[in-house]
């Protein structure tokens, strides 16, 4: 809609439309929120409501709601909307939710009892028109498409959430074969069974259209009814011309409802900012806020302070040591802290108040992380007196994210001790399902503020500059607020951290863990770059023969990255049977390319070729390119604040995804060496951790007695469950048994098992039932685990993690399940992450007190990877042993598979 001098513009949403759309536009993967909310439609609707705001940026602006009063449809045909399913319960949940949103946005929200959603927007479309408003229809309603005219647009809601067009005349002639005026006669032919009208028997859309075009109307096509060449269209319309007349009625949009509302009211007015950015807090709604940030009050920056001479700068340590405790945190010009060099650095003692350090830029290379002066006249060395300040234990240290500032300070030749508090971590483990933890988030949801984004300072995607670039009055106030908001934010959360059993798992794990990260992350990965350059090279001929033998197969040559192109080879060209299809035609994802390899031999080609092109392209290539200039190594970085049961992620690589499974994806970890000669990989793995937790949580005799034996888990259960002597057992019933012990443990039921064993779901349900039988405390262990989920909606670890479960009381029955699976696993998993990190604290704790030189260099799920000279294997194999296997005290024996080679395959 083009807008006019003279012609404002009026959008009307058909509320109930767009939800419902909003709502199965994300019924595959709701968005759940940390208290278990599903939100899926107000996110959606709020969406598509922002998206026409900007990018049609209306004058008057009004969300029309249908309400439960019958109208005079019902009373006319009381079977009219009678099969429509009823509104999902998760979905009503939402709409009151939606209605207080829709108040602190300041839109009018129109209804009239009695009359319908479309009723309401035909009135006001047509008092609009007599002001000489255009009018936009937000729906995916065809009724409403018989309003469009030279002033009324529809602005057309496809299937997927909040995907549009924009409908006039033509485009509903395009779409339906008739024109607006005629639409509610196609309808009254056709029916519209989403409302339940009934139209007339045997007329679908194609005739119906014909039937219009050639007689204008209903009127005119019983008019000339006989002279209807098709006779049993004919037929059928003379035997139904009341049910023709009853749809038409039901169809036709009364232009008479009692709207109290002129159309001037629906102006455009500004929200009530601050009631909105708490409910986006509530509701996890982080990625609207920054539309509505500048309507909120500032941060105070009156007691914000720069550092701009010695003495200053010396006052400041003064009150540093004064306080007894310090926030910190630094800017830098890299988000990878193995380059990022220090910009400036904020503290914070006490909420709001905030001291910046400006420091001058390296003047040589020598200097680059050798020195800290300040960025003023006065440029003298205080790296000593801030070595003195952090390195001092007795001086408590909080930071958000302190892992990335440490590592960057620590490459400064600056240790930190007294690490007391992370406020990135409290809150993970306070709220460890929430999806973002970053300091902008934290401040908006707890303390309403909404922070200075990072971007406004220093832009982002190609035009980004570095924090060095940016003004210094400019830094010091992002920088100052980024520790005093810290430093509230500590404030806010330690209280509640120590209510919990998690106080003491922070102190005694989680805090000194960000320690032992630093170090793994400083210490990096070496790898031989010509090894994976020559097996570039060999993908690349493989590559090169696996294309020729394709387009041989094919009979012609196409895009083998083109899921499209493929498909028509596939399915039209071969004609291969159709496995299954996407919203953009054939799918031809593994699973399918699995099914048809059986059946011809392109389909393995392709998955030959994609594995290695994935391959090549994710590890092969890019690590090389990874490796950091000045130290010659790969530095990861491992996530201690993202997997809800504790477990570390790594990320910038992920080295914790190198393939296994393959013999390819294998040969990667061949690459990864010692960086010196006469060094070793020493590899450390946890044997079947969760399992031996799940025998120690359950308490099972019979589970507990089989790990006691020192036998294979597996073997015993096969013979256990399947009536057979352990020698008895085949390599297909250990496969079978090991797939119901690992699928237990994950809240597998029978239908799953069926699909992992390819058996009949009766056959699986037999199975589990007498794995129950056999292992009876497994089965107490998952029924109370379940009754303390339902009861308290949380479940814990050994050492008391928490992870809350709120969608175990959801009413829909997909989400409750799942959230019994987590609840299952959670304590058995969640218990192996905090044993793991225990593990890892006390092997860097004893690496240091026996003043070795050995680097513990990667952490992935349950296993440790250490780099050793020769001299200390034998004192590191036994301290690694001995903390691995003892970091928990459980009821049965803890296995640890340990080896040591020149690479880390060979060490595995």
């Amino acid at each position: 809609m083009n807008q006019t001098s003279q012609n404002k513009r009026l959008f009307l949403i058909d509320g109930s439309a767009v939800v419902y759309r909003a709502h199965f536009a994300f019924i595959r993967n709701p968005l759940i929120n940390s208290k278990g909310i599903n939100t899926s439609a107000i996110f959606g609707f709020l969406r598509l409501l922002f998206k026409i705001q900007d990018e049609h940026k209306p004058d008057f602006l009004g969300i029309c709601f249908d309400t439960s009063k019958p109208t005079f449809r019902h009373e006319t045909y009381k079977e009219y909307k009678a099969t429509r399913e009823k509104m999902p319960d998760e979905l009503r949940d939402q709409l009151p939710i939606l209605r207080t949103v829709i108040d602190a946005l300041n839109i009018p929200l129109l209804e009239c009892p009695g009359w319908e959603a479309d009723d309401v927007m035909a009135t006001l479309s047509q008092r609009a028109a007599e002001e000489n408003i255009e009018t936009c229809l937000v729906t995916g309603d065809k009724d409403l498409m018989q309003l469009v005219s030279d002033t009324v647009k529809i602005y057309n809601l496809r299937r997927a959430g909040d995907d549009t067009e924009l409908m006039d005349a033509e485009a509903v002639y395009n779409k339906m074969g008739v024109n607006p005026s005629q639409v509610r006669d196609y309808l009254a032919l056709v029916g519209d069974s989403s409302d339940n009208v009934p139209g007339v028997p045997k007329i679908g859309a194609k005739t119906a259209a014909e039937l219009l075009k050639e007689f204008e109307n209903l009127e005119g096509i019983y008019a000339n009814v006989e002279a209807i060449s098709k006779n049993a269209v004919k037929i059928s319309l003379l035997e139904n011309r009341e049910l023709a007349d009853l749809s038409r009625k039901l169809v036709t949009l009364d232009f008479s409802a009692p709207v109290e509302t002129n159309v001037t009211d629906l102006k455009i007015n500004d929200p009530h900012t601050e009631q909105l950015l708490e409910l986006f807090a509530d509701l996890e709604f982080n990625s609207f806020v920054e539309r509505f940030k500048m309507n909120t009050p500032a941060i105070d920056h009156s007691n914000y302070k720069t550092i701009s001479s010695k003495n200053e700068f010396e006052q400041l340590i003064a009150n540093l040591r004064a306080a007894g405790h310090f926030t910190f945190d630094l800017e830098t010009t890299s988000a990878d802290p193995m380059l990022a060099e220090i910009v400036g650095l904020s503290f914070s003692c006490m909420h709001g108040e905030a001291f910046y350090l400006p420091v001058q830029e390296a003047q040589s290379e020598e200097e680059r992380f050798d020195t800290i002066r300040l960025d003023s006249k006065e440029t003298a060395d205080l790296k000593p007196e801030l070595l003195a300040v952090f390195a001092d234990a007795s001086l408590a240290k909080n930071g958000q994210n302190a892992k990335y500032d440490i590592i960057v300070v620590q490459n400064y030749g600056i240790q930190v001790n007294g690490l007391a508090f992370d406020t990135m971590l409290a809150s993970y483990l306070l709220n460890p399902s929430l999806r973002q933890h970053n300091l902008d988030a934290l401040a908006l949801e707890h303390l309403n503020i909404v922070k200075i984004p990072t971007e406004d300072l220093i832009g982002k995607g190609k035009k980004q500059i570095t924090m060095r670039q940016v003004p210094m009055a400019t830094v010091a106030r992002y920088a100052s607020e980024d520790a005093d908001v810290t430093e509230r934010l500590r404030q806010f959360f330690e209280p509640q951290l120590r209510e919990t059993p998690m106080w003491d798992l922070a102190q005694e794990v989680e805090i000194p863990l960000i320690n032992t990260l630093v170090e793994i992350e400083r210490n990096g990965v070496s790898l031989d770059c010509d090894f994976l350059a020559d097996m570039s090279k060999e993908m690349e001929r493989n590559l090169e023969n696996l294309e020729q033998e394709i387009y041989k197969q094919a009979g012609e040559e196409f895009n083998i990255a083109s899921p499209k192109q493929l498909g028509t080879i596939l399915f039209e060209k071969l004609r291969l049977p159709t496995i299954k299809k996407t919203k953009t035609g054939y799918s031809t994802d593994a699973s399918v390319l699995e099914k048809l390899a059986l059946q011809h031999e392109l389909p393995q080609n392709i998955i030959a070729f994609r594995e290695i092109s994935k391959l090549k392209n994710t590890y092969v290539d890019a690590l090389p390119a990874l490796v950091n200039p000045r130290t010659g190594r790969v530095h990861t970085s491992y996530n201690q604040t993202v997997a809800a049961t504790g477990r570390l992620s790594s990320s910038n690589p992920n080295l914790q995804n190198i393939p296994i499974r393959t013999e390819m994806g294998r040969e990667i970890r061949r690459a990864f060496v010692p960086a010196k000669s006469d060094w070793f990989i020493l590899d450390a793995d946890y044997s079947q951790i969760e399992l031996r937790l799940m025998a120690h949580l359950s308490g099972d005799k019979n589970l507990q007695a089989a790990f006691a034996n020192d036998g294979d888990i597996h073997r015993a259960t096969a013979a256990r469950v399947f009536g057979k002597n352990p020698e008895e057992v085949t390599a297909d019933l250990r496969r079978r048994a090991k797939e119901v012990n690992f699928g237990i443990m994950y809240g597998m039921g029978a239908f799953g098992l069926a699909s992992r064993l390819n058996i009949e779901q009766k056959e699986a349900r037999a199975i589990i039932d007498e794995y129950f039988l056999q292992y009876p405390g497994v089965n107490d262990y998952i029924k109370n685990t379940l009754r303390q989920a339902h009861d308290k909606g949380v479940v814990s670890t050994m050492l008391g993690r928490q992870r809350p479960v709120p969608e175990i009381k959801s009413k829909n029955r997909q989400v409750r399940e799942f959230a019994e699976r987590i609840a299952i696993n959670m304590p058995i998993q969640g218990s192996a992450a905090d044993m793991i990190k225990i593990a890892m604290n006390n092997i860097f704790r004893r690496i240091r007190e026996e003043k070795l030189t050995a680097m513990m260099i990667m952490q992935v799920h349950d296993e440790l990877v250490f780099e050793v000279p020769g001299s200390e294997l034998d004192i590191m194999k036994k301290i690694v042993r001995n903390e691995m296997e003892n970091a928990l005290k459980v009821a049965v024996p803890i296995a640890v598979e340990m080896g040591v080679a020149g690479n880390w395959l060979e060490a595995h």
